[in-house]
């Protein structure tokens, strides 16, 4: 058995690994494994995506759908988790997916896929952060129209505005450094579990009545206009996938975790797991302490939810419960803003963004991208804007970060299963069950793009239509066609952010680490660059772009 590494050595081979796969150490590493599974935990959030769509979901195929299109969801969402997981732990980087894509492509394809990649999780990502602040917006007009007895009635106007002023809780937050960054994740951590236990024992104790098995389990419920039952069904699994989305959160704080190849991984699997269960469990508790279908779906408060649970509790237990389930989802979205703003930082640190140069600026002081955090937070309160003049707007940002993830996701398995040799495995890893694992991945995520562009209500009109389809497409095509016409001539994927002096230590210092060749180093006749060259390349060649060495040499 291997000795156990010291803290120190741990920090030095997280740093090590960092510079061979051709960046400097820039964050402060202040997440542990523990911390970084708490962290992806709280951009999954059930409290949060559950609670913002259950309206749609009791519309679009009712409990049945809700139930069983959870327990399908949950484990093809965790095929795809265990494929990039697998990469993860290969490749622990803050640029995640689009870095992962250029590595795994081909030579002559990599730029491109690397630039979509990229682009996809990034549009995902803002509107991810956009749905949660929208949903929390939703949570806190219900609790007003409560608390005042109905003498407050939430408007889309203020709904919006309350979502603008929580993305501007997030960015003040994500300002402070990363010691309040972890603080806030530990404490996360617990209440993501703590939370959802404590309303579902209460609202299950004090229910008065409770609805039949049957109901909960058998009953197909559809206001969606269409009369297709399995046309409803399958645009009604939106409600669980869009919850189980983000867990990529993992890949971007890498930079920011200790012992990154084992821990990434590791928190991504287990956040998806512990986020499958605990909302199978959510889900069912809700649906049996149901009082009145009808009255739950009509809800003045405009919150199905909040109906729900003052039916159970009444006035003041109500507004304690949703109070927990509102701080369960502000740390969702403060998870959600540290993660974005990573993969702008990431991604602008390679040239990839208009602006880059402000983008990937780390503040000294508090050694956090602020610049990226602030841009988060400025296009998520945008993204909200639509809803003041379309009734659909907020399925649709849903449907647009669940789709732009998943995309982002798909890109690095697909380019892996092609080019099987450039992928070189980390020390976890899918062993002979990769290959499936990866197939079964990239065929969930073919259908649920598909599916996720179609529209939910029928009949189509202007203000009912499913604008997803309109945003991925300006994604795809304003993506694609911004690298045909220029990005293709300067852009060519991650690049290597060190100085000639730094490039050559870095080698030489994983060399003394990984091939332990102190003594030989000591006494070698290598002098100059020329000669250090080949020996990095000569030993690094499977990990490194020998044209990025030589270019930077």
């Amino acid at each position: 058995m291997p000795p156990k590494l010291t803290a120190a050595e741990i920090e030095a081979n997280d740093a090590a690994k960092l510079n061979e796969l051709g960046y400097k150490q820039e964050l402060k590493r202040e997440l542990s494994s523990f911390g970084n599974y708490g962290l992806a935990l709280s951009v999954v959030c059930i409290s949060s995506g559950l609670t913002s769509l259950f309206l749609y979901g009791l519309n679009t195929g009712g409990p049945v759908v809700m139930v069983w299109g959870w327990v399908v969801v949950s484990i093809f969402t965790m095929m795809v988790a265990l494929s990039m997981a697998e990469i993860s732990s290969a490749y622990p980087t803050s640029g995640g997916l689009y870095w992962w894509a250029a590595r795994l492509s081909s030579k002559r394809y990599a730029p491109f896929t690397s630039w979509m990649t990229g682009w996809f999780n990034l549009i995902g990502q803002f509107a991810v952060t956009a749905g949660i602040n929208y949903g929390i917006a939703l949570m806190i007009a219900a609790t007003i129209y409560i608390g005042t007895d109905g003498a407050w009635t939430p408007t889309v106007g203020a709904t919006v505005g309350i979502h603008i002023a929580m993305c501007v809780t997030h960015g003040i937050a994500n300002s402070l450094g990363p010691k309040v960054m972890t603080g806030v994740n530990s404490f996360s951590t617990w209440w993501q579990v703590i939370a959802p236990v404590v309303i579902i024992v209460t609202i299950l104790a004090k229910a008065p009545t409770h609805q039949s098995a049957s109901f909960v389990f058998t009953y197909f419920n559809n206001n969606s206009g269409w009369a297709s039952p399995g046309y409803v069904a399958v645009v009604g699994l939106l409600q669980a996938q869009f919850t189980l989305t983000g867990f990529d959160s993992s890949a971007h704080m890498s930079e920011e975790t200790k012992n990154a190849e084992i821990s990434g991984p590791v928190g991504m699997v287990s956040a998806v797991l512990v986020s499958a269960i605990m909302g199978f469990l959510f889900i069912i508790a809700f649906l049996f302490s149901i009082q009145n279908l009808e009255t739950t779906v009509g809800s003045a408060t405009g919150f199905p939810v909040m109906q729900i649970i003052y039916d159970c509790v009444g006035h003041a237990g109500a507004i304690v419960l949703m109070v927990m389930l509102i701080i369960a989802c502000w740390q969702c979205g403060f998870a959600s803003v540290a993660a974005n703003s990573r993969m702008i930082y990431a991604f602008s640190r390679d040239n990839a963004m208009p602006g880059s140069k402000y983008w990937h600026k780390i503040d000294v002081k508090r050694q956090s991208p602020i610049n990226a955090v602030w841009l988060s937070v400025f296009i998520a309160s945008l993204l909200a804007l639509p809803a003041l003049g379309n009734s659909t707007a907020f399925s649709a940002i849903t449907s647009v970060a669940t789709i732009g993830l998943y995309i982002s996701y798909a890109v690095p398995i697909f380019a892996k299963l092609v080019n099987k040799k450039q992928f070189n495995r980390g020390p976890l890893h899918l062993g002979r069950f990769s290959e499936i694992i990866n197939i079964i991945a990239i065929f969930w995520i073919c259908l649920i793009t598909v599916l996720f562009v179609l529209p939910p209500v029928y009949p189509i009109e202007a203000v009912s239509m499913n604008y997803a389809c309109l945003a991925v497409g300006l994604v795809f095509f304003g993506a694609g066609g911004s690298f045909l016409i220029d990005a293709r001539k300067w852009f060519t994927g991650p690049i290597i952010n060190f100085s000639k002096d730094e490039l050559e230590q870095a080698h030489l210092e994983k060399d003394r680490q990984d091939f332990q060749l102190n003594d030989d180093l000591e006494n070698s006749p290598v002098t100059n660059k020329e000669e250090i060259s080949s020996a990095i390349i000569s030993k690094h060649k499977d990990k490194v772009e020998v044209s990025q060495v030589e270019n930077a040499l």
